[in-house]
């Protein structure tokens, strides 16, 4: 499922015009990414949780050249499904 069909869908579920609907997912996307950005944790019960990770720098290698480089550290976004998302997929 793509934004889109996440637009239709919020749209025929709960009666609102495609615009509004279209309002509300990017409302909610922007909500989780400014909680993200500030380094919260993002719990929505009976879904599951966003979190952001801290990955440290690391030495890889090329697998080209076998050369060694280094990786500079990064952060990373995670997603935990809650039991009943786990549930759910699992019936």
């Amino acid at each position: 499922m793509n934004k889109t069909q996440l637009v239709d869908a919020l749209a025929a579920k709960t009666g609102l015009k495609k615009k509004d609907a279209t309002a509300a997912v990017d409302a909610v996307f922007a909500a989780i990414t400014e909680a993200m950005v500030a380094g919260d944790k993002v719990q929505v019960t009976g879904f599951g949780s966003f979190a952001v990770k801290r990955r440290e720098a690391r030495t890889g290698r090329n697998p080209h050249t076998k050369q060694e480089i280094k990786i500079p550290a990064s952060n990373h976004c995670t997603f935990s499904a809650s039991k009943t998302l786990k549930e759910a997929i699992n019936k």
